[in-house]
């Protein structure tokens, strides 16, 4: 990928790439080196606590996550974009994790697919740079390859990692989504964030199921929106009454992050809610079919996840709902999730028949 350039302004250019990425939709843009080294040796030990969990992914390609030039040959240089995903209009977040008979569905899905949205624009912004400098070396990126988004992100100044594992940024917080070009134009670079969490764990003592087992450590295993997006076997028995009604990832984290205060809802039309997902009935989403549930998260990041865990994590929910004291004081609500979960007693998925087996029994806990 690399090749030598003459007569180009860098400085310039790097200007002119933090105003393109403004005029197509990002919030942010930051330039820096490849020098992961010490990220590499955090990623190296998260690995090796095997707090990855089955995303063996992680692993696989092996220093190619942490060494850009080694996943794509030439690079010198990392451009990082932010782009806000905080979807305006959406139902408020801890009322719906308030009512044990709606679904939380994680803020950042309630839209299209961002994968898409972001990687078509920063296409669009390696074009205006090919525009002005003719034909270069690059690569893009937004979760689709083994990349450290984060602490490339953090080295570019577009944020720090928090004790949660998430990047934030002082006047936006963390409700955001990050995408990179790779390239071998030899760009200047931005100073690295500082750190502004100070004794803060907010966090920490915010996660239902404790998946941050230190500052800046997280137990994958034990995080929610691992057990409902990544795992694809079944959930652990003991970590399913802490999962509430969060059937697709979990932002427990964030809502109770302080930087948060100051998050902007998005404008960008994409990620405006789809299909009133943002406060959805249990008992209406487990109804889906297959060919209703590829219909209805078309275009969305929900439906990689597939039915057969849709119906595990939902039923898992509604399971949960049973053991609410407001739904025991409810006899019509009660009986309509026993009618619905008892509708998929017999499904084709052992996986799905355990979990609304497991769920069927939460009726009788805690009388």
């Amino acid at each position: 990928m690399r090749k030598q350039y003459s007569n180009i302004n860098f400085l310039q250019l790097a200007r002119h790439i933090k105003d393109w990425g403004l005029e197509l939709g990002f919030q942010h843009i930051g330039i820096t080196s490849t020098d992961l080294s010490s990220a590499e040796q955090h990623l190296l030990d998260w690995l090796e606590r095997g707090f990855h969990g089955e995303m063996d992914y992680m692993q696989r390609h092996g220093t190619k996550r942490s060494r850009p030039a080694e996943l794509e040959p030439g690079t010198v240089s990392v451009i990082s974009a932010r782009m806000d995903y905080s979807p305006p209009h959406a139902a408020d977040p801890d009322s719906v994790l308030q009512q044990p008979d709606l679904a939380y569905v994680s803020r950042y899905a309630l839209g299209r697919d961002y994968h898409k949205v972001v990687r078509q624009r920063l296409q669009h912004l390696s074009n205006r740079i090919e525009q002005h400098v003719g034909p270069f070396g690059y690569r893009v990126f937004s979760d689709s390859a083994p990349v450290l988004e984060k602490a490339l992100a953090e080295h570019a100044g577009l944020g720090w990692i928090g004790k949660h594992s998430n990047l934030i940024q002082q006047q936006t917080g963390s409700w955001f989504f990050l995408g990179e070009i790779y390239t071998d134009l030899p760009l200047p670079v931005d100073n690295m964030s500082r750190n502004h969490c100070g004794s803060c764990q907010a966090c920490i003592d915010a996660c239902p199921t404790k998946a941050i087992v230190a500052p800046y450590q997280v137990d994958a295993r034990l995080c929610i929106s691992y057990l409902t997006i990544e795992l694809k076997t079944a959930i652990p028995a003991d970590l399913r009454p802490l999962m509430g009604n969060r059937i697709y990832g979990c932002d427990d984290c964030q809502l109770v992050c302080p930087w948060n205060r100051f998050a902007k809802a998005s404008v960008e039309p994409d990620f405006a809610v789809r299909h009133d997902l943002d406060a959805p009935d249990l008992i209406s989403l487990f109804a889906w079919n297959e060919e209703e549930f590829l219909r209805n998260t078309e275009g969305m990041a929900i439906r990689r996840i597939g039915h057969e865990c849709w119906l595990r994590n939902i039923a898992v929910a509604l399971g949960n709902a049973l053991a609410h004291k407001e739904t025991k004081a409810d006899t019509a609500k009660t009986t309509r999730i026993l009618a619905a979960l008892q509708s998929r007693a017999n499904h084709a998925s052992t996986m799905v028949r355990e979990h609304v087996q497991w769920s069927l029994e939460q009726l009788n806990l805690n009388l």
